[in-house]
């Protein structure tokens, strides 16, 4: 189903799917031996949704050894490397006195609940109504309470989330941490600008944000075919490549570089050897110059 202006979803359609579907993957690395991450109520929130092929993926049943996308260890080190670097990000950004937390599009993040949140942390959830209602209310059945004073603010990020935000005591002169993880590429490339200018508008000295870094020109042009065989080899009928939004868009780290953030990446190589692991030649022809972005406010606004 291709992107429309204004196009709505919940979590067992369109964009909604893939935050279940990375739900999956972290309860299907959650199950490993000794694994790298332990996300305890993915399982449960995945079942909840009840897209079958995203419960065949957390209980490993689309695994292929050997192939590229599908193999079973290289699909739990992907996730892992990822849900690393944003936990990291945030135990990092608390320890270092930062006591405000944003999480954007935050489908089915379970860091407000499963992270160690110092005393008078505040975590603050921005999506849509339906994703955030229906997180909650699982998540409350299941038992499970915040380690954190949570907010829900539910609002679409294409609409006036700022204000959204600060009507539920979100306290713009604070340092915030941001994590805007697996969002940028379903913005159009002005929106992705607009979202990192209101960021930047919100945030105070001292602030914090971690994305991921892609730049979709260096991306090989078989990426998009690779990306669509995945769709397909799950079992869901959604491709993902139809809720991308192409074009020519400013890479995160130059947009704010000239906002005034001091920005590093961390190639995807060193973030997979940075835990033991080896990055796939193949993959990273695929996906060009990839990585972590982190960045740090260092003036007013």
């Amino acid at each position: 189903m291709t992107r429309t202006e204004g196009d709505s979803w919940d979590l067992a359609s369109s964009v909604g799917v893939t935050a279940t579907g990375v739900a999956a993957s972290r309860a299907l690395a959650t199950k490993q031996p000794d694994p790298l991450i332990n996300d305890p109520y993915a399982d449960a929130l995945v079942r909840a949704v009840g897209v079958e092929h995203s419960i065949r993926l957390a209980d490993g049943e689309v695994c292929v050894e050997g192939d590229l996308m599908l193999d079973r260890q290289r699909m739990c080190e992907q996730i892992a490397v990822r849900t690393r670097f944003f936990d990291d990000f945030f135990t990092d950004a608390t320890a270092s006195g930062i006591r405000q937390a944003v999480i954007l599009a935050s489908g089915l993040d379970t860091r407000a609940y499963r992270l160690a949140w110092p005393a008078r942390s505040v975590v603050f959830e921005v999506d849509q109504p339906a994703v955030l209602e229906f997180k909650t209310r699982t998540l409350a059945g299941l038992g499970a309470e915040p380690a954190a004073e949570l907010h829900t603010v539910p609002v679409d990020l294409r609409d006036d989330w700022p204000a959204a935000l600060r009507a539920n005591g979100f306290d713009p002169e604070a340092p915030t941490a941001w994590i805007a993880e697996g969002l940028l590429i379903y913005l159009p490339p002005e929106a992705q600008d607009r979202l990192f200018d209101n960021i930047t508008a919100l945030s105070a000295p001292g602030s914090r944000l971690a994305t991921e870094h892609m730049d979709t020109v260096a991306m090989s042009k078989d990426w998009s075919q690779r990306v669509s065989e995945w769709s397909r080899k799950v079992g869901t009928d959604v491709d993902l490549m139809d809720l991308f939004y192409s074009g020519e868009r400013t890479p995160a780290r130059d947009h704010l570089t000239e906002q005034g953030w001091n920005v590093g990446v961390q190639p995807t190589r060193a973030a997979y050897a940075s835990h033991g692991f080896d990055y796939p030649d193949e993959l990273a022809e695929l996906a060009g110059d990839s990585g972590y972005l982190t960045a740090t406010l260092t003036t007013a606004n």
